[in-house]
């Protein structure tokens, strides 16, 4: 079992690289791949007299909510995020608003960078103390 499961994870880094470089394709392939998922899904569920109306609505509402996948998928963790820190969408942000944001996002990214250099000078003088 575990050599075809490492036989498929091999398989699937090889199609993803390959396809990452044609998008296009690969949204494509994507695409035929999930309406076809969802087409076995939903003739597998035509089989069963209770998952018809009411029923299916109440069987995928206790299996997204089991699998916590009800409010990520339809609402989205961003949206959530921003309600908790009360802040603004961006659609409604102030130009200035946006660059003020930028210009943090870049000062982190500095000290970021100011961190990593710290950290391997760090390792380089442990490395030349051994």
């Amino acid at each position: 079992m575990k050599k075809i499961i490492k036989f498929f994870d091999k398989l699937e880094d090889k199609v993803r690289g390959a396809l990452s470089h044609f998008p296009i394709l690969y949204a494509f392939v994507g695409g035929v791949g999930v309406v076809l998922f969802w087409k076995g899904v939903w003739e597998t569920a035509e089989t069963f007299p209770s998952l018809y109306g009411l029923g299916s609505v109440v069987v995928s509402v206790v299996i997204l909510l089991l699998t916590g996948l009800f409010v990520f998928y339809f609402i989205g963790d961003n949206i959530i995020i921003t309600g908790l820190r009360s802040q603004k969408k961006i659609v409604d942000k102030t130009e200035k608003e946006i660059h003020a944001e930028e210009n943090e996002l870049t000062k982190t990214r500095i000290k970021i960078a100011k961190i990593e250099r710290d950290i391997e000078e760090i390792k380089n003088i442990l490395k030349n103390e051994k």
